[in-house]
């Protein structure tokens, strides 16, 4: 901007809450030479910010800048690099803004994908709002509008996700995932987690129930799944009802995956909270091998042999290699390791191996924990301390 001195300031501004602001004064100039320098420093200024940026591929090009032209007699100016006069127009308003560039890059990366293949360009809009700010579908339109695009009526996109459905966009769009995923990333290793989605609503339905909630809500919920490569690219989703356990969704969604790319072979890793023994049994009925995290509580009964020859002595990393029975009290909950047998199969027809390791300094933390714990439940029985108020009540 030009200065009451008549110098070009450069300032550092931003948008917000409808108003801009200066945020920095970076300096003014008088020539050509100091203009760039004081650009070159606002660049400096605005990356020393540590401002998140999207990894959307676009290059940011440097603006070329000219000094600001002097009034001359109130009607013309130059424009600073000759003496040619031009006819002086009024103060510059904006007309329109928009995240376009936004918008393009998104759309470019959508194409890219083979997702344009599906032919429907209001869900490739409804795809990019939701990236870019996920609201209601009543609420799209404006971030459609604030992205430069004319959005689709209410109706229209109602329809449209109706549409979805119909059309099996869930599969086609998988099938290019995985497509891409092969030719130019790794599937050796996939990801998956759970998360859910709460609605403002007031009554449950079929889909939408109150269940745990990631977000500590008592609103009506879906339970939502999504299996991924070891980059985080998105292979596979699954939508169930909001009381949905987690560990009951990790089956289909294998299930689901092998069925729609013929895939034999699976390892499944996971904690003990999310294969459950009824997971285990379907995993080993399926032929799938997995590996599964073993509670602490199992391990009187798979260290048995251990105990009975060495009692509770361990040395700190000492690794056990034993097996543990498919069926009984240890399979009652979450349970222990299977992987590649490296036993004979016709002497442990019934069982599967567990390996168990000894660490000093998390048997020091435990111990410390549960001591802990102890002394809490022993004030409160003395009346020192009152007990925490449970948070739900049945």
């Amino acid at each position: 901007m030009r200065t009451a001195s008549g110098a070009t300031a450069v300032q550092i501004a931003e948008y917000c809450a409808g108003r801009r602001r200066i945020v920095a004064h970076v300096g003014s100039a008088h020539t050509e030479a100091e203009l760039g320098i004081l650009l070159e420093r606002a660049r400096d200024l605005l990356e020393d910010t540590a401002q998140e940026v999207l990894e959307l591929g676009v290059e940011p090009v440097a603006r070329a800048a000219g000094l600001v032209g002097r009034c001359e007699g109130g009607t013309l100016f130059t424009t600073g690099t000759g003496d040619e006069p031009v006819e002086m127009v009024a103060a510059g308003r904006v007309t329109e803004t928009s995240s376009r560039l936004l918008f393009e890059a998104l759309a470019g990366v959508y194409d890219s994908l083979g997702f344009d293949t599906v032919a429907d360009t209001v869900f490739r809009d409804l795809v990019i709002a939701r990236i870019v700010e996920p609201v209601s579908l009543l609420d799209t339109g404006r971030v459609l509008e604030d992205l430069g695009q004319r959005p689709a009526s209410y109706a229209t996109m109602k329809r449209t996700l109706a549409r979805c459905a119909g059309g099996r966009y869930r599969d086609r769009i998988a099938d290019l995932c995985f497509r891409n995923v092969l030719t130019s990333g790794d599937v050796s290793l996939c990801l998956y987690d759970v998360t859910t989605l709460y609605f403002e609503a007031e009554k449950e339905d079929g889909l939408r129930k109150v269940g745990y909630s990631k977000e500590r809500r008592v609103d009506p919920q879906v339970v939502v799944g999504l299996l991924v490569d070891r980059h985080g690219f998105p292979l596979e989703i699954g939508c169930w009802e909001g009381d949905k356990a987690e560990k009951h969704t990790i089956v289909p969604i294998i299930e689901q995956f092998q069925a729609r790319h013929q895939i034999e072979s699976i390892v499944v890793v996971a904690d003990a909270g999310m294969l459950s023994a009824e997971n285990l049994a379907a995993l080993d009925a399926a032929d799938m091998r997995f590996i599964v995290g073993s509670r602490v509580t199992k391990a009187p009964i798979d260290l048995e042999s251990h105990f009975r020859w060495h009692a509770e002595v361990f040395t700190d990393v000492q690794v056990i290699d034993t097996v543990t029975p498919k069926r009984g009290t240890n399979l009652d909950n979450d349970t222990a390791v299977r992987a590649e047998p490296v036993w004979d199969p016709d002497t442990h027809p019934g069982s599967w191996r567990a390996v168990w390791a000894y660490s000093t300094k998390r048997y020091v933390r435990d111990n410390r924990t549960l001591n802990a714990q102890e002394a809490r439940a022993r004030d409160v029985i003395d009346g020192t301390k009152s007990a925490r108020t449970p948070r739900f009540v049945t």
